[in-house]
């Protein structure tokens, strides 16, 4: 009889499970899509809460401070403070997404007074819109799945996945900051 390795029942890991979390991730960027190119802004004169751009730039600097934190930590095998640390870029990185929903309802897409010339605008696109965007929502499903995959005691899928999780959501989290200085640079 041949030996079959089958994972122990409690770290199986349900099939729905991972679908679910890239159908959220799926529906979270279809409502950011929504409100970038369909929705109409709530807030056009941009008198309320004018402050968010700010508070986002602040939470994914936060964000970038707890992953450099989280990647030390388990360089050291600190496990313990890997996971504070992981645990608190989760959070920043969440209460960010919704700020930024905010935001884009209230305020819409940021319109640059400038010609689309210029080193300053050739570096805002290239990171915003070749960059950024695109390896943020590559970044949605992989942060949920790693997480996912720490909390249920899945840790060597978790450690392979976090390995392509942690450089995404890194570049995401500091090219966040970046767009918003120069946005603020350039305005």
């Amino acid at each position: 009889m041949p030996i079959t390795h089958h994972k122990p029942a409690h770290l199986h890991t349900p099939p729905g499970v991972i679908a679910a979390i890239i159908g959220l991730s799926a529906a979270a960027s279809a409502l950011i899509c929504w409100l970038v190119y369909f929705h109409a802004p709530t807030d056009v004169a941009g008198t309320h809460l004018r402050w968010l751009p700010l508070v986002n730039a602040v939470l994914n600097a936060l964000a970038t401070v707890a992953l450099v934190t989280g990647f030390h930590e388990i360089r050291e095998r600190r496990i313990l403070h890997h996971r504070a640390s992981m645990s608190f870029a989760f959070l920043f990185s969440s209460i960010f997404l919704v700020s930024y929903l905010v935001n884009f309802t209230l305020h819409g897409e940021t319109h640059l007074p400038i010609a689309h010339t210029g080193a300053l605008w050739t570096s805002y696109a290239i990171v915003l819109f070749w960059t950024h965007i695109p390896l943020a929502i590559l970044a949605l499903p992989m942060v949920l799945i790693t997480f996912f995959l720490s909390l249920t005691g899945r840790f060597p899928a978790h450690k392979r996945l976090a390995r392509w999780t942690f450089p995404i959501w890194l570049y995401v989290s500091v090219s966040g900051v970046y767009v918003y200085f120069l946005q603020a640079v350039i305005r």
